[in-house]
């Protein structure tokens, strides 16, 4: 009973965790658009581009990684 108890704890961390992720990697994203946005230099604009295009395939495993939680928490 207690190693149960534990475990879902341990689930609860985890897709707090997760949460935290997505929602710093949201932020992150919304600051790498708006630095996109003011950029006149052509290399800081495709540092940019590299940079919005990464931060954005994280947000996509995040997102990912959420929904497979929810559905084993089903």
């Amino acid at each position: 009973m207690f190693q149960l108890f534990k475990h879902e704890t341990q689930i609860d961390e985890d897709y707090q965790s997760l949460l935290d992720n997505l929602n710093q990697t949201k932020n992150s994203l919304d600051l790498a658009y708006q630095n996109f946005e003011n950029a006149t230099d052509p290399e800081l604009i495709d540092s940019y581009i590299y940079e919005v295009n990464a931060i954005q395939m994280r947000y996509k495993f995040l997102l990912c990684r959420l929904k497979s939680y929810e559905i084993a928490k089903q």
